[in-house]
């Protein structure tokens, strides 16, 4: 098993050496992983850098690994709270002839093609589906706060701004005014009632 391992690793690494796909080991565990993908170009992800917990199962290759974002990030198929990610390879279209590298391209494309038919977070999905625009704004914001990626837009920062020189936390500011549209007022009452 460990040499199974050792040579996955040597030819996975190798493989993406020039790309923007990571795993890491996490304290020399093999069941346990951490990954790094980059925001596909034309997407409101893009240039920013989103970090993945991976728990290989003992069972694996026979039944998919157990992967969700670290990195807060604003798609109707990943969870904005937990990071759970709604994904069929992850689940019961999993095959044993399925890899890492599988899982971390596959989710790459689900950045670049949401599918908000089947969500993992209802809120974003129906942002999505209903005001397009906002949607990428908002996409475009969280990964700039949370990934690293490009300055979004003026005028959602000066939002959560003024927010936070209320006294309410950053990233319930954030959470709050994405789920409520962007508006302050409707935002300030959900940040009042928690």
């Amino acid at each position: 098993f460990l040499s199974f391992f050792l040579s996955f690793f040597l030819s996975f690494f190798l493989s993406f050496f020039l790309s923007f796909i990571k795993v890491d080991l996490v304290d020399e565990n093999f069941t346990e992983l951490r990954g790094e993908i980059a925001g596909p170009p034309d997407t409101p992800y893009e240039g920013g850098r989103y970090q993945l917990e991976i728990k290989i199962p003992e069972t694996y290759p026979f039944n998919p690994p157990k992967v969700r974002f670290i990195t807060k990030i604003w798609h109707p198929n990943i969870s904005s709270v937990t990071g759970a990610i709604c994904l069929d390879i992850l689940k019961d279209q999993w095959a044993a002839a399925m890899t890492l590298r599988t899982v971390l391209l596959s989710l790459q494309a689900l950045l670049a093609a949401a599918e908000p038919d089947d969500p993992q977070d209802a809120v974003v999905a129906n942002q999505y589906k209903q005001n397009p625009e906002m949607f990428k704004q908002t996409a475009r914001l969280w990964s700039h706060v949370y990934a690293g990626a490009p300055v979004s837009s003026p005028d959602y920062t000066r939002k959560i701004d003024k927010l936070c020189a209320m006294g309410f936390d950053k990233n319930a500011v954030i959470a709050a005014l994405s789920s409520k549209s962007w508006d302050v007022e409707t935002a300030t009452e959900l940040l009042l009632s928690n």
